[in-house]
């Protein structure tokens, strides 16, 4: 079992919430109203005043360690490495060469024998069931246990898993990042030819929409670079102050050749400031594409438009 310091839990435990959210986590944290925040995970989670307090389930506190522990059921332990681990690394700052990411180990959840659960929630998204059965095949996605939800697993340059996003497969938002995950490895599909261009997604879900699409179309989707930000990107107030996504920024600096960025966020405010931010911040010798979904807000939305598929009706309490 880890040992700390008390000076270090003690300095685990003067981080509020805000402070974490917004140096280490941008992408979980949500502009609300003058003054408050909420998370993209939980969106009746609010944030103001130096406090938080989770409405739906009548919690609250006000530092990270509480809501590490309280609300992402973290033991104090894990808690404590996870705020010490981020903050002994600045935050990244614009394509610059990324720090050393922090070692804590990512514990995957427990891995089930079977897939039919999440083949066929991925189905019921419109999801292509040959590129599901390939990414179980590759190892990218599995079913996990106890609860059967599906698993987006993200690979270092060595083919070791760094990042795991659990999503539900019921009609609830579950959402949450698997312990010790680092969003500077979150999923993706990796071209099977050389190219120069990288395609961005806000989600895995949304990533494999647009490879669904693309193979209706009859096109080569296996020959693009699909990643994932594993959530919703959230720049700064001052656009020009704003950081590039730890996935991307790390992609960058992995593959040196890349220079053409697709944006494909949402179609609502948060993917349009995203997409404005990242087109005024990332180095001019990239040439960066908007090229948001036709229909709907996300490009899960467009795919089950395009095949008539009533997914929200069926899951209405999911979004």
């Amino acid at each position: 079992m880890a040992y700390y310091q008390p000076e270090e839990i003690q300095r685990a435990k003067e981080m509020d919430l805000y402070t974490y959210l917004k140096n280490y986590e941008p992408e979980e944290l949500v502009y609300f109203s003058r003054g408050t925040y909420m998370t993209r995970t939980h969106d009746s989670l609010k944030i103001s005043n130096g406090m938080w307090y989770w409405f739906s389930r009548g919690i609250g506190g006000k530092t990270a360690l509480e809501y590490l522990i309280k609300v992402r059921d973290y033991t104090f332990i894990q808690a404590v490495e996870t705020i010490l681990g981020y903050s002994n690394v600045k935050p990244p700052t614009m394509y610059q060469q990324p720090k050393k990411v922090q070692n804590i180990r990512l514990i995957l959840p427990k891995r089930s024998k079977s897939t039919d659960k999440i083949i066929s929630y991925l189905s019921s998204r419109g999801i292509d069931k040959d590129i599901i059965n390939e990414c179980i095949d590759n190892r990218l996605i599995y079913e996990d246990l106890p609860n059967h939800n599906v698993v987006f697993v993200g690979y270092d340059k060595n083919n070791v898993p760094r990042y795991a996003g659990i999503r539900g497969t019921n009609s609830s938002r579950y959402m949450k990042d698997a312990y010790g995950s680092h969003k500077a490895f979150s999923f993706k599909l990796e071209s099977t030819e050389k190219t120069d261009s990288v395609h961005l997604f806000e989600s895995a879900i949304d990533l494999l929409s647009y490879a669904t699409l693309k193979k209706m179309e009859n096109k080569e989707w296996y020959n693009d670079n699909l990643l994932s930000l594993a959530g919703v990107y959230q720049p700064a107030k001052k656009i020009d102050e704003s950081k590039i996504p730890l996935a991307l920024n790390y992609y960058l600096n992995q593959n040196q050749d890349i220079e053409k960025i697709y944006l494909h966020f949402d179609n609502d405010s948060a993917g349009r400031i995203a997409t404005m931010a990242l087109k005024t911040i990332l180095p001019k010798k990239y040439e960066v594409i908007d090229d948001p979904p036709l229909i709907g807000k996300d490009f899960n939305d467009f795919l089950c438009a395009k095949k008539g598929i009533n997914y929200k009706k069926r899951y209405e309490k999911e979004r």
